[in-house]
């Protein structure tokens, strides 16, 4: 399994492994989903995951660890070690599985591998260069150096830990990805991790099942039976499972529904509001399971002390009519990610004035959903206090209006502020400063030490002595 840092070479040193090791053609590159493949070399066969290096696939490649038999740590040997770097040592860790450090991008003239392995080493990963017992070896995605060094030292691994698996053993494994396909339905990526599978094999997962109807290589050609180890991709299942469930086989339809049955469905959760907290409803599509639970697990983690965000829905497949009529009835936000919207749908939805939203990347989806929210935010007048002013003469009084002759003894005066008048220790009252003169010149401003004329608007009257408090109120929206 390859993890690693956002751009730091994972996919491109998948693509090269692949296009010198798959003799068969490719349909399709590697995506943002997490994807597996399988390569033969030495006459073994080596399948691989690649976890997508987004951080908000976190949990993704947090299960992509614990079903994996070996990780790939890939760093950038010109960049080092970087968060997501970190992130994913914690999974390995976790994982308790066998680490390979795979330095790339080693044809920049910038890399420093030293550099890199000083970094590991504070992270607790001691590669063998320097003392530590984790292999570790210089590749180029680019140049291909390394590259059948890694391989080797993948079997070699491989073969020290005694990886084995029973073909004769029940079928079981893990659901890597699944989608739904617009022509084939429920489509899923499984990896088979002990026995085989066949078409007309039913399996099952604590969410769904079904009788395969189509079973597929990663290069989509049609198979008969798999072996363990192989990334299948299958057609039949009644729905999409979840992406990190395990599936097994069951004899027949009737008892893989009892194992449904049999599940214990948690209850729903209870959601508190209070007076002081507003509700945003959303509905999600996505173009698969993978990106919507990556995007339910981003959208969670924005703070919701003031503004909550529910999903109403969250589902595979484009926007329909169904979906805007529940987003009319909800008054909820629509948000597609990477799916079309149905063209009745588009219709309702411009008629209905109900927003619909689409995105390719989470983290644009997740900053407009922040900023969506924020509108919802009640806004505070905010004080800020400018100057204080010393009445020292009154030219003209007339109603509530007067000329009053001052020197700025703190801070500054602007035009178009707020005044509060003390005298003494007291406060008289409040007004508006209508405009501003210095040297019987209208002025914007005037700063401590300076002396101005002041058009004052107010329900009191200023006296010489009072004390001018300069003062504005600017509203402000909180902040989520």
């Amino acid at each position: 399994m390859f993890l690693g840092h956002i751009d730091h070479g994972k996919t491109s040193l998948l693509d090269y492994i692949r296009k010198t090791h798959v003799t068969e053609k490719e349909s399709g590159g590697i995506t943002q989903h997490i994807g597996a493949y399988q390569i033969e070399h030495q006459k073994k066969k080596i399948t691989f995951i690649d976890t997508p290096g987004h951080e908000a696939f976190s949990q993704m490649r947090s299960r992509g660890a614990k079903i994996a038999d070996i990780a790939i740590l890939i760093i950038d040997a010109s960049e080092g070690v970087k968060e997501q770097t970190k992130e994913a040592i914690s999974h390995i860790k976790l994982a308790r599985i066998p680490l390979i450090v795979a330095l790339n991008k080693i044809d920049k003239p910038e890399a420093d591998s030293a550099k890199a392995k000083r970094e590991l080493a504070k992270e607790e990963i001691l590669v063998e260069s320097i003392g530590g017992k984790i292999p570790s070896i210089e590749v180029s995605a680019k140049t291909g150096k390394g590259v059948e060094e890694l391989l080797e030292l993948i079997l070699l691994i491989a073969e020290m830990e005694d990886f084995k698996t029973d073909r004769t053993m029940p079928a079981e494994g893990v659901v890597i990805e699944s989608y739904l396909d617009n022509l084939r339905g429920p489509t899923a990526t499984l990896l088979l991790t002990q026995g085989t599978l066949r078409v007309g094999d039913i399996i099952g997962t604590d969410s769904v099942f079904g009788k395969i109807k189509n079973l597929e290589n990663f290069q989509n050609s049609p198979l008969q039976i798999t072996s363990p180890g192989d990334p299948v991709v299958v057609v039949g299942l009644e729905d999409c499972p979840r992406v990190g469930e395990n599936f097994k086989i069951f004899s027949d339809i009737e008892a893989a529904q009892n194992h449904l049955i049999l599940i214990e469905k948690k209850a729903p959760e209870v959601l508190e509001i209070s007076q002081e907290q507003k509700i945003i409803n959303l509905i999600l599509k996505t173009d698969c399971l993978g990106s919507a639970e990556a995007i339910e697990g981003v959208i969670k983690k924005i703070p919701q002390e003031k503004i909550i965000l529910r999903i109403l829905k969250s589902e595979v497949g484009s926007v329909n009519e169904t979906d805007v009529k529940m987003a009319k009835s909800g008054r909820a936000l629509i948000l597609g990610f990477r799916v079309v919207i149905n063209p009745v749908a588009k219709i309702i939805a411009e008629r209905e004035k109900v927003k619909i939203l689409q995105f390719q990347v989470i983290y644009d989806l997740v900053e407009e959903v922040r900023k969506y929210s924020q509108r919802f935010l009640e806004s505070k007048a905010e004080r800020i206090d400018l100057g204080k002013v010393k009445a020292l003469m009154i030219f003209l009084t007339e109603k509530n209006r007067q000329i009053v002759g001052g020197k700025v003894i703190e801070g500054e005066v602007k035009k178009g502020v707020s005044i509060e008048v003390f005298r003494g220790e007291e406060l008289m009252g409040k007004g508006r400063l209508i405009n501003l003169q210095k040297n019987k010149k209208d002025a914007e401003k005037a700063s401590k030490g300076e002396e101005c004329g002041i058009l004052y608007e107010g329900d009191i009257k200023v006296e010489e002595g009072d004390i001018l408090l300069i003062y504005t109120e600017e509203r402000k929206r909180e902040e989520i």
